[in-house]
This record gives structure tokens, C-alpha cells and sequence, in this order.
């Protein structure tokens, strides 16, 4: 077995051996052979001490794509071997640009080439020594369900919103085609183990392909410096729940530290499902938008990306593309050239954007014979029925066209289906009067941009096109709606691509438009385009990945979960779970103990239909307050009656109702109100503002009583709900301004009661009262699930310094799961609560037990 002293796996790639007493560059895991791991770690592992040790300090980032950003290129020399290069037209490659001459990258993903397994070590040496480049070699068989099968087959129609409705149409889910995809991502996630330093480098994740990814780094390294960008749309909820791994995907994704979409439609929609499917919440602080996933915090950054603009500059510089500019000038003199640029996929719309041009030469006979549509078809990702039906209705059309409106010398549909080089696709951006983009639905399309730089040219291209190089350029845009670059191209004319009539409009529109608006609109695009380039989106998203990250050494983490449901509970390290062991401890070597306990989602689960107190409940209340030594409270906003009614075997508990308004020390006394108000007026004015959302919010409640008035939405719809609660506490503080009630808002509830009831008096009361006794608490026990209790936290942790409370006090602050609190520690959730409760009430009824044997 090769020694752990082997930590730089350019050593080991090359076969030299080891420098010790010299740091190794990299690799803090062992290896035995070049690419392969040695099976010392439990891969099941989800302690945080799993992390390496690193002795880096250059900063590093892994890039990890489905495909590296390599060209490979068989030799023709008797030997057979391998020629390689740098993909230049590789977002990868060019992002690279953005992150600063100090960041060593490394990227991971397949060759596009498939490479003989004879021959695969010598690749991964020669590209990780050449390129820093890792090669994951898939098994063709395993590869094609997993890229053809589950990505182009399901997620990628899903995500552009077509659902499998027939087997025609994305075909049906197939579980052996998710099992390879999870297999997949699983070899990728050991090759990033391969080189990974946990600490020290950041792992930047890039699109669908490898959705589940960062859950098999985060089991490995619970601390990983991880983020994911989506290069695709990200759909609606209602698209997304159809997909039967729906909650293991969205969970995958939350394993890292930040997420990225194109644009504010994508994160709202995963935003949306995280809710809807999860349960879960977001919030914006500070402008950054953040996710509170089992005490981590994942960010959502929202930016499209941009082009490379010193490889589109340096390729306008090309000879050949001045002179291909000047071919086509030729070619098109005297016409005014519409150019589209699109795969010949079914989501691109190059049939809608062909009957458009038709309906444009009907509607508008001036246009024959001056206007030509140059239509590039790029050869197709995917593969399948519908690429043929596409290809088919596509020539078609064109041809019918041609035929109609076609005459001598006049073709106005121009369609280019065989591969060009860029320069050549540069030169008809260049010479394009306008440039059509009517994709029913893309991730983001980066054509819009490059046609913008093209149009703004140089000075060779504007003497080719015989343009004075000092005057303003001119471009136009017609652009879909439902692309993600649209949004940050507010001067382009927008279309709904369904719609032809329209779009021939807008194509109409686009040729009429005056020079000088011309030249504004383009202006406004080339200072947006140029300054957000893609070099600016790497960098926003490395900084962003290191703030979100900033925070993991000030965490205390572990693992908990199976297979894909795994997920990492970060806290702080004053934040801690509450042992019963001790708790239990510290209770039974106490003699004044003080206990308040909230009721509704902490001894009782909030979706509980039926919310009577159990048998086994009432019994561990009425064993906790038999005990001499306990003060025992329900601190409750339930109303007295009802309270009352649950409560009415258990003689000595108290009672705080209506989130402290009404208290009942025990059975035998009378209710009394702790705060004192002169009226209740104001609810003549909240409630008819209650009783319209409630008629206009399905699910919704008014809950009244005799001290305040609640409005209710845990049953509506989570979307609509949120977004109502925010517009009804908003409504209710004006018409309440000069009113003395508080409006306060908390779990699924809006809430209207006097000022200054708060459970916070209900806990001050009780100190007080045992101090003015003689009966100094040692103990006290204060347990809630929601913002309401947070008082009574704040008021017994600010009475440890105080006289109320014996010097050697065991305070125990404790809340309901992992979420930012007052309390120090937690419970994960009501049956825990009850778990406890029970073992002090075994406790007591032991102490009893023993008292009486003793008397006797």
C-alpha cells in the first residue's frame, strides 16, 4: 500500500516519487494507483473529523462539468496516440479568465471522445499533467443511459416544461435510467475526492447533469466549500412535482453552500418547490437571499452569465473573417438580413420563427425581395423522433417559402445546416440588420450577445462595410420571452414566440425602428454586455461562494440521513442539543424548579388535526406538578376556555392564556389578566380587515379572543398565503398606528393583541412570585417552537445574572429544531419534547417513591 506520505497526485500521475520533508502541493487522500482511491475511508462516514487535514495555501478551485473543456483529437502517426488542446469556445475554459492569475483551477468531467480503457491511465496522466485536467471515464453502456437517457430524456424536456404525457413526449420516468444517473454522479464525486484538499479549495458544480452530486461530497467532507449553477431553466412547481425523484434532486441541491440560476424566474421556481415539497422557508438579508436548511444557510445568487469578449474580439481581428464579412456583403447587397442562430432542437422555435418570416412577406408585400432571413441550423445535442420531426417540418417550410415568395436572385429564406467555424458566424452577425431569437423556451442564449459585439466591429470590418469607424454602431434585437438572457436586454423588442403574428410584427417593427434608436438600443446592450462579461459572472460567483462558506469553521457539524436524503446539521458551537441524560442530572439534584412549557408545536405536533392533550401527556403534567419541588406552567395563546377544558384534571398546573393575558396560578384560583387595558375597541377596526383577506385567502381563518384577534393561514396556499400575511400586516399597522395594540406576525399567523402582553411577563411573574416565597429557582426548564417564546428565553437567560434566580442556577433554554433562537439548546421536535419531560416526570415519581419507603 502506497504511504499516506504520497500527497501530490502529480507525483503519483508521473511516477516520480515522493520529496519528503517538502509539502506536497496537493492530494491529502491516499492513492494507489493514479485514479483509483484506497478504500481506508467509511464511505458511509458523516463525522466532520473525516475532513483532510491541508497544508495548502494557494488558493484552488475544481471545476466539475459533464465534459472538460478539451478537444481530443486522434494522431495519424503510426502510433495512434492522442493529440489534446483547449476547448476556447468552453464556458469552463472561459470562466477561468474571471478568477484571478492567484487561483490554480482544476477541472473534472468526461472526454467527448470515447477512450479505450488500454489507454485511459495515460490519458489521465498526460491531462492532469498538461491541463490539470481529471478525466472521468464513464463505461459507454452506463454513459448513454445516464447523458441520452435520464438527462436528455427527462430532465432536460421536464426542465423546458414539456411533461411525458405519452411515451413520445420525454419518455416515461425509467428508474434503471435514475440509477445511472446517480452512479454517475457518484464516479465523479470519487474523482473529486481524487484531489480535493476540504478546507482549503472550493468546488464549483456546473449544471443538471450532476444535480445530485454535491450530497456525495457533502457526506464525504461535511464542511466542502460547495457550489451549483443551473445553465438551464429551472421550472414552474407545478412542472417540477411531476417528477417522481423530485424531493431526492432538491435536497441534493441544498447539500451546497450556494446555489446560482440565470435568472429571478429560475431561483423563484426552486424557491417556490423547496417550499411546497419541503416545507421550507427563504428570506432576503442585506439583498442576498438564503435558505435555513438544518441550521446551514444556503445562498441563491441569481446573475447570467456573459461571453468571452477577448475571444470574440480577437476572432473579428481574423483575416478570414474580414474577408468572409465582405463575401456576404456581396452576397446580400442591397437586401436587409434577419439572422437567427439556433440548434435544431424542439425547443428552439426556428419553425415558429420560419412561418413568422411567411407572415411577414403575406402582411407585408414591400418586404419580398429587400428582406432575407439567414436561418444557421446547428446540428442538434440530443437525439431521437423529435429531432427528425423538427428537421423535417423545418426544411419544409423553408421550401415553401422559397417556392411562394422566392423569384431570380431572391431566395428570402437562407437555411445553413452544415457546421461553421465561428469566424464565419461572426461575419453574418456582422453584416445582420437585425437578429431574431424565438426559442419557446432556453436557459439563457448567448447569441443575443455575441450578435451585439459583432455589430459594434472594429476598424478593418467597418472599412470591409465602407462605415465610418467614429459614428455610432446600430443593432436590434427581437428576442423571446421565455429565454434567460431576455431580462437583461431591456432594449430588445420581446416576443411570445407562440404567438406569429406577433413576431412577424416585431420583425416588421425591427426594420422600421429609426436610425438613432437604432443606435441607442444598441448602445444600452453593448455597455450591459461588455462589462458583464463571463469573466464578471466567475468572479461575482467565486466571491459569493466565499461569503456563503465564511461561516463553516464557526459551525459545529454532522451527518445525519441515508443515501440521497443525507444533509448536514450545522449549529454553533454555544447551540446544542439538550441530553436528557443531563437535564435529568441537573433535575434531580435541585429543590426549586421553575418549568414553563408552550403548548401548540411543542407538546403537541402544529399538524396535529386533533390538538386535545393525550392520556400520556396529562399524566406526565400531573406527575411533574405532584412534585413539591416543581412551579409547573402551560404557556399557551390558546384562549382560557379551552385551555381550561384540557387542563381540568390537572389541579396543580398553571395556566397562561392568550400568550400571557390570562393567568390561573392553579385549579382552585380565578383567572386574573396580568396586563391591564382599558379597552377593546380597536378590534372593531382589525377585525373587517381580517374578514377581508380571509374571503379573499382560501384555507384561512380568524381565530378571535377576548384579548386579541388571529388571522390563521396555515391551510392555504404556502405562496399565496406568505404573500397575504405580508400585505395584511402591512394594512394592519396603518389602521392600528395610533391604537395600543401590538401586530405581530408568526408561524402561519398574524396577530393582533394589546401592548405588552407578551409570554415574557408570564415568566418575569413567576421568578418574582418564588422570590417574594423564599424559593430561589435552581432549576429552570423553558421550552417553545416559535417567535412568541423567544421572550420568555430572553427574560429567564437575562436572570441568570440577576437576584431572582440562586447563584448555582441550571438554566435550560430549549427550542423546537435547529433555527436561529435566544434558547441554547434544541430539541429536533414534539415527540423528543415529550421524551424528556417523561424522564423528569420518572424522575419525581422515583423521588416519591423513595420519600415514602423512607416515611414508612
Amino acid at each position: 500500500m502506497v504511504s499516506r506520505s504520497y500527497s501530490n497526485l502529480l507525483e503519483l500521475a508521473s511516477g516520480d516519487s515522493p520529496t519528503f520533508g517538502k509539502v506536497g502541493k496537493r492530494l491529502p487522500r491516499v492513492m494507489t494507483v493514479a485514479g483509483i482511491i484506497s478504500e481506508l475511508d467509511d464511505e458511509n462516514s458523516n463525522s466532520a473529523s473525516s475532513d483532510a487535514p491541508s497544508s495548502v495555501t494557494q488558493e484552488r478551485i475544481i471545476i466539475v462539468g459533464n465534459q472538460l473543456p478539451i478537444r481530443a483529437h486522434r494522431r495519424s502517426d503510426g502510433d495512434g496516440g492522442w493529440n489534446f488542446s483547449w476547448d476556447e469556445d468552453s464556458l469552463l475554459l472561459q470562466l477561468k479568465d474571471g478568477l484571478g492569475e492567484d487561483v490554480e483551477v482544476i477541472y473534472i468531467g468526461c472526454l467527448r471522445e470515447e477512450i479505450d480503457p488500454s489507454e485511459q491511465d495515460d490519458v489521465a496522466q498526460t491531462l492532469l499533467e498538461t491541463f490539470k485536467c481529471v478525466p472521468t471515464f464513464i463505461p459507454p453502456d452506463l454513459f448513454s443511459k445516464f447523458y441520452h437517457g435520464f438527462c436528455k430524456q427527462q430532465l432536460w424536456p421536464l426542465f423546458h416544461y414539456m411533461l411525458p404525457l405519452s411515451p413520445y413526449l420525454g419518455g416515461r420516468f425509467d428508474r434503471s435510467l435514475w440509477q445511472a444517473y446517480v452512479s454517475v454522479n457518484k464516479i465523479f464525486a470519487d474523482k473529486v475526492m481524487e484531489v480535493i484538499s476540504p478546507d482549503d479549495d472550493y468546488v464549483w458544480v456546473h449544471d443538471y447533469h450532476l444535480m445530485v452530486l454535491p450530497t456525495f461530497l457533502r457526506k464525504r467532507f461535511n464542511r466542502v466549500k460547495l457550489g451549483f449553477f443551473l445553465h438551464s431553466p429551472f421550472p414552474s412547481s407545478e412542472i417540477y412535482r411531476t417528477l417522481p425523484v423530485r424531493d431526492e434532486l432538491l435536497r441534493a441541491l441544498l447539500n451546497s453552500d450556494l446555489i446560482g440560476f440565470h435568472t429571478f424566474d429560475y431561483a423563484r421556481h426552486f424557491l417556490s418547490c423547496c417550499s411546497r415539497m419541503l416545507g421550507l422557508t427563504y428570506q432576503s438579508k442585506r439583498g442576498y437571499i438564503g435558505l435555513e436548511y438544518y441550521g446551514r444557510t444556503v445562498s441563491i445568487k441569481i446573475l447570467p452569465v456573459g461571453i468571452h469578449m477577448g475571444q470574440l474580439r480577437s476572432i473579428m481581428n481574423l483575416p478570414e473573417t474580414e474577408a468572409k464579412v465582405a463575401a456576404l456583403r456581396d452576397r446580400f447587397r442591397g437586401q436587409l438580413v434577419l439572422l437567427g442562430v439556433d440548434d435544431m432542437d424542439i425547443f428552439k422555435g426556428i419553425s415558429l420563427k420560419l412561418l413568422a418570416m411567411e407572415q411577414l412577406l403575406i402582411q407585408h408585400p414591400d418586404w419580398r425581395g429587400k428582406v432575407v432571413l439567414v436561418q444557421i441550423a446547428n446540428p442538434a445535442r440530443g437525439r431521437g423522433k423529435d429531432v427528425q420531426e423538427v428537421q423535417s417540418e423545418t426544411y419544409s417550410t423553408a421550401k415553401r417559402i422559397n417556392e411562394t415568395f422566392g423569384r431570380p436572385g431572391y431566395k428570402p429564406v437562407v437555411l445553413i445546416d452544415s457546421p461553421l467555424q465561428f469566424y464565419e458566424r461572426i461575419a453574418y452577425y456582422v453584416i445582420s440588420e437585425c437578429c431574431l431569437v424565438t426559442a419557446v423556451r432556453d436557459g439563457m442564449n448567448l447569441i443575443p450577445y455575441e450578435y451585439i459585439i459583432s455589430r459594434q466591429g472594429n476598424e478593418k470590418l467597418d472599412e470591409t462595410l465602407q462605415l465610418d469607424s467614429s459614428a455610432p454602431k446600430k443593432s436590434m434585437l427581437v428576442v423571446s420571452e421565455f429565454i434567460g438572457c431576455s431580462p437583461s436586454l431591456s432594449g430588445a423588442i420581446r416576443v411570445n414566440p407562440w404567438n406569429i403574428d406577433a413576431v412577424a410584427e416585431a420583425m416588421d417593427a425591427a426594420l422600421m425602428v429609426p436610425e438613432p434608436e437604432k443606435q441607442l438600443r444598441h448602445e444600452k446592450h453593448y455597455r450591459y454586455v461588455s462589462t458583464h462579461d463571463v469573466g464578471y459572472w466567475a468572479q461575482s460567483f467565486l466571491q459569493d461562494l466565499q461569503r456563503a462558506c465564511s461561516n463553516h469553521l464557526r459551525r459545529r457539524c454532522w451527518g445525519i440521513g441515508f443515501g440521497l436524503g443525507f444533509r448536514v446539521i450545522a449549529l454553533d458551537y454555544s447551540f446544542r442539543k439538550l441530553s436528557v441524560e443531563h437535564i435529568v442530572s441537573a433535575y434531580k439534584r435541585t429543590k426549586n424548579r421553575a418549568i414553563l412549557l408552550d403548548y401548540d408545536g411543542t407538546m403537541m405536533p402544529q399538524a396535529s388535526i386533533n390538538k386535545t392533550p393525550n392520556p400520556e401527556l396529562i399524566c406526565i403534567l400531573n406527575s411533574l406538578c405532584r412534585d413539591p419541588k416543581n412551579v409547573v406552567f402551560v404557556v399557551s395563546g390558546r384562549d382560557k376556555k379551552t385551555l381550561t377544558e384540557w387542563f381540568s384534571s390537572c389541579e396543580r398546573l398553571g395556566i397562561a392564556a392568550e400568550h400571557g393575558y390570562f393567568l390561573r396560578l392553579n385549579h382552585d384560583e380565578e383567572w386574573e389578566t396580568c396586563v391591564s387595558v382599558a379597552d377593546f375597541d380597536w378590534k372593531q377596526i382589525a377585525e373587517p380587515v381580517m374578514k377581508l383577506y380571509t374571503e379573499t385567502t382560501d384555507g384561512s381563518t380568524i381565530e378571535t379572543k377576548e384579548s386579541a384577534l388571529v388571522w390563521h393561514y396555515q391551510y392555504a396556499d404556502p405562496d399565496f398565503g406568505s404573500c397575504q400575511a405580508k400585505e395584511l400586516l402591512d394594512h394592519l399597522e396603518s389602521v392600528l398606528a395610533n391604537e395600543p395594540v401590538s401586530v405581530k406576525s408568526g408561524q402561519h399567523i398574524v396577530e393582533v393583541k394589546p401592548q405588552g402582553v407578551t409570554k415574557g411577563v408570564i415568566a418575569e411573574r413567576l421568578l418574582a412570585t418564588m422570590q417574594q416565597k423564599g424559593m430561589l429557582p435552581d432549576f429552570i426548564l423553558c421550552i417553545g417552537d416559535d417567535r412568541s417564546d423567544e421572550d420568555m428565553f430572553e427574560v429567564i437567560t437575562g436572570a441568570m445574572t440577576g437576584p431572582s434566580l440562586s447563584p448555582v442556577a441550571e438554566v435550560f433554554a430549549c427550542t423546537v429544531g435547529q433555527k436561529p433562537s435566544k434558547a441554547k439548546y434544541y430539541l429536533e421536535d414534539t415527540t423528543e419534547i415529550v421524551r424528556m419531560l417523561q424522564g423528569l416526570a420518572t424522575a419525581s415519581d422515583q423521588a416519591a417513591m423513595n420519600t415514602s419507603l423512607v416515611s414508612q
